[in-house]
């Protein structure tokens, strides 16, 4: 059984033996931590795209969240132990990137950000009470239904960016109608199902006595779900906006 989450797989919380090992307080104390310096950077974005509109900060926000995210999550993936330098620094960029696109959408719709940002919050709390209060759970059938509802957007998004090369639209993923709002639901379900999973295996990883640096790691991951809901939330809200 593994998590929906690509990036935490069932053997990634393997035992250390003796030393200092994961605890699930560690893992929520620097989930916060990233929490924070995912908000710093975007606030400094967000801040200066409000005060110089035309600055290109916003272009410039995105390009180095994305581009710098990409490589610090690539580190982070291939080597967990680097987790406590690479997972603080992807937080920070995708501080920034997040900052940038909120910046945009904020532009077009006034108030959007400050939702997405309640909603996502709301969101991952809620899940995390349900899955507390024993009424979610990562079952075999959870696990494979939210793993396949994840690989299948992913293939989804991929094969809309590649057509897009083309000039292709993929009908419905960016409309705002009916359809396109009930996938863009569909979509954040899968994403906070996701946490779920999550937390699950960041709970077996502290059991199970992996090393401390997976608190790193496994607050990481739980950045990389909040991450994606956050953006599917932000893109459900601009659809239900522009009807």
């Amino acid at each position: 059984m593994r998590s929906g989450n690509p990036i935490l797989k069932e053997d990634t919380f393997a035992p250390v033996g003796r030393g200092a090992v994961m605890t699930v307080q560690g893992t929520v104390t620097r989930a916060l931590i990233l929490l924070v310096l995912a908000v710093a950077g975007a606030s400094t974005v967000w801040g200066r795209a409000l005060a110089e509109p035309g600055s290109g900060v916003v272009g410039v926000g995105i390009a180095a969240g994305v581009l710098g995210g990409l490589v610090m999550a690539i580190a982070t993936i291939l080597r967990p132990a680097w987790a406590p330098v690479t997972a603080p620094i992807y937080a920070l960029l995708e501080g920034v990137f997040l900052g940038a696109i909120s910046a945009i959408f904020e532009a077009r719709y006034p108030g959007i950000a400050i939702q997405a940002v309640a909603l996502t919050f709301g969101t991952a709390f809620a899940m995390l009470a349900l899955y507390k209060a024993g009424i979610l759970r990562a079952t075999p059938a959870f696990t494979r239904g939210v793993v396949a509802a994840t690989g299948a957007i992913f293939l989804l998004y991929l094969a809309s960016f590649v057509l897009r090369l083309f000039g292709v639209e993929m009908p419905f993923l960016h409309d705002a109608g009916p359809i396109g709002i009930l996938i863009s639901v569909a979509i954040v379900a899968v994403a906070a199902l996701n946490l779920v999973l999550d937390f699950d295996l960041i709970e077996r990883g502290a059991a199970g006595g992996a090393p401390r640096y997976m608190e790193w790691y496994g607050a990481f991951a739980l950045m990389v779900t909040l991450v994606w809901l956050y953006l599917e939330i932000l893109r459900l809200l601009a659809r239900l906006q522009r009807r």
